[in-house]
């Protein structure tokens, strides 16, 4: 049957098609209606075509042309005919349609914001996000998102794996963050949890024989929100038998490769680099630092790398580096550079300064503390630096200075524009550490969680010095962004017992947390490794989008509230009562009746 609402999209007509007869539909991008001639830019998700109509020679075109506003849904028919001023902007700038019947399909009211508008708060943008979404910019982002999540699973589909979906509703279990809990009509008092992840479940999948299994899994998390996070996100969950660790790595940068080559036509260098934890932090003060750039670390004088003692590092921002772009004034990037290095926090530095160098004199240019110990170390070990700029250097302690550093070498970068655009580099981090000290409980925890499996050379040093055991556990960096991380899994039980024993947890919490996980794990679990990708984080990145916020379809804002829908809300009483529920609206707490 013919379709009555468009034969072509507004994106298809091109010179060839001229004389022919056809019937578009779309959004009026924009009007100019000159009384006897007006031209309308049409818009549909494939493109913009202008169209020409002559109100005076046909009374019909002038009542439905008085109907229309911007954004107003409607349909023309014509015939194509070629541009008399053609423009090259776009692929369909070479012909238009002489329109011989207009309907308004639905009339829009005057818009909240201009779709054009680059001064539109994010917040507004949000409440209309349908409106947002119909900029063609933002349209091509979740088209983006679409063509890489299928260049994925068809990449995994391909290499053997199965897409097994996981409960949304289920048990809550510690990992790392507060859970979203759902009451239970049911079962009254006892309640649900929105997963944080899909991580116990592939593990069940793994004991019941699946071998290699993903999904495009959705992740909520009730936490305080940072800059580019958010509470509900998309992860590219995967887990495999019978594993090691390379044969996970191997997998997954193949699968980045061939993501790389089809999305973005280019093609990365395998095998993968292999960094530790321990040489990034060293050298460049971050997990998860870009390599696009250098500014690498130094120390002044021999360090030694396991000790927690006073250092002091510094890197060096060239004038080569401060001119790439001559069209902001040196003046105005170093004070913007300033102003970020004093935002801050410097807990566990004891100095900190931004120094100039011009010939062989040092400008103080900002300071935290006394800089008085680190000239003495530079007179000390007679610093040389043979170019002019900008040295950065720290003292404190060795965690505090890397940290601190890293923070200000990964601002420097993008503030400068360091990297170069439309490149990749893209790494892998090993050997990160198993456990970590924690001050507030004085014990052992899990640098990642307790089932990651230790290095097969460091089982000895388990009970004996847990600060030196590494971990088998794995970061894919992207551009300065952790894209995805996993480990290879325990599937001893005895070696299970051993870690628990070490970050303190009884048998019986052990138990009351994951006794469903381990109760599987006495029925002939497979050694097993897996990974998860943060799905919007590599679509930002792929897409060049600011944020993850951009790539989803309807994110939350800032405070965790969704405004196109007025989320959350308050619910009726009766809903309440149906799940035994009472709101204690003065001491702003939930009990159950």
């Amino acid at each position: 049957m013919e379709n009555v609402y468009r034969t072509h999209t507004c994106g298809e007509l091109r010179a060839t098609d001229s004389g022919k007869k056809v019937i578009l539909s779309g959004w009026i991008n924009k009007i100019r209606d000159k009384g006897k001639i007006a031209f309308i830019d049409l818009r549909d998700r494939e493109g913009i075509t202008q169209v020409i109509l002559f109100p005076t020679e046909n009374p019909s075109l002038r009542e439905e042309l008085d109907k229309c506003s911007l954004e107003s849904c409607i349909r023309v028919e014509g015939t194509v005919q070629l541009r008399k001023s053609p423009n090259p902007k776009i692929p369909t700038g070479e012909v238009e349609v002489r329109v011989e019947k207009l309907t308004v399909l639905s009339k829009a009211k005057r818009l909240p914001f201009l779709l054009d508008d680059p001064t539109v708060n994010e917040e507004l943008r949000l409440k209309y996000r349908y409106l947002d979404l119909r900029k063609p910019e933002n349209f091509q982002r979740l088209k983006s998102r679409h063509e890489i999540t299928m260049i994925i699973r068809q990449f995994l589909s391909n290499e053997g794996f199965l897409e097994i979906e996981t409960p949304l509703l289920a048990k809550s279990t510690p990992e790392g963050a507060r859970d979203y809990l759902v009451p239970s009509r049911l079962w009254p008092g006892k309640f649900y949890a929105l997963p944080q992840s899909p991580q116990l479940f592939k593990q069940l999948l793994m004991v019941a024989g699946i071998d290699k299994y993903f999904q495009i899994a959705r992740c909520l998390r009730d936490e305080d929100l940072r800059a580019d996070r958010q509470p509900e996100f998309t992860q590219v969950d995967i887990e495999m038998s019978f594993v090691t660790r390379e044969d996970v790595l191997n997998t997954m940068e193949r699968m980045i490769y061939h993501l790389l080559k089809e999305f973005a036509g280019v093609e990365i260098k395998l095998p993968l680099p292999r960094y530790s934890y321990e040489y990034l932090m060293e050298n460049y003060g971050s997990d998860k630092p870009d390599l696009r750039f250098s500014l690498k670390l130094e120390a002044l004088g021999p360090t030694d790398t396991h000790s927690s003692d006073n250092v002091t590092k510094y890197f060096v921002i060239t004038p080569e580096e401060l001119s790439q772009h001559a069209e902001t004034p040196l003046k105005k990037r170093l004070q913007r550079f300033l102003d970020e290095v004093k935002s801050v926090r410097w807990e566990s530095v004891t100095s900190l300064g931004v120094l100039q160098k011009k010939g062989t004199k040092l400008k103080t240019l900002y300071q935290n503390g006394s800089l008085g110990e680190i000239f003495e170390e530079l007179n000390k070990h007679e610093l040389n630096l043979e170019t002019d700029g900008i040295l950065v250097i720290a003292r404190g302690s060795r965690h505090a200075v890397n940290e601190s550093l890293g923070e200000i070498r990964t601002f420097a970068g993008r503030l400068l524009e360091l990297a170069p655009k439309d490149s990749y580099n893209v790494f892998w981090v090993i050997d990160w550490p198993m456990f970590e000290w924690d001050d507030e409980e004085q014990r052992w925890t899990a640098m990642h969680h307790p089932f990651t499996h230790p290095r097969i050379e460091d089982l000895p040093l388990l009970e004996k010095d847990p600060s030196k055991v590494k971990a088998l556990a794995y970061d894919m960096v992207m551009n300065g962004y952790e894209i995805g991380g996993g480990s290879i899994r325990i599937h001893d039980q005895e070696l299970q017992k051993r870690i628990f024993k070490i970050i303190n947890l009884s048998e019986e919490e052990a138990k009351e947390r994951f006794g469903f996980l381990l109760e599987a794990f006495e029925y002939g679990p497979p050694p097993h490794g897996g990974i998860a990708f943060g799905l919007d984080r590599l679509v930002m990145i792929l897409t060049g989008a600011e944020t993850i916020r951009d790539v989803i379809a309807f994110p939350k804002n800032k405070k965790a509230q969704l405004p196109v829908v007025d989320a959350p809300n308050e619910v009726t009483d009766e809903q309440l009562q149906e799940l035994h529920i009472k709101i204690v609206h003065d001491s702003e707490t939930t009990s159950i009746n």
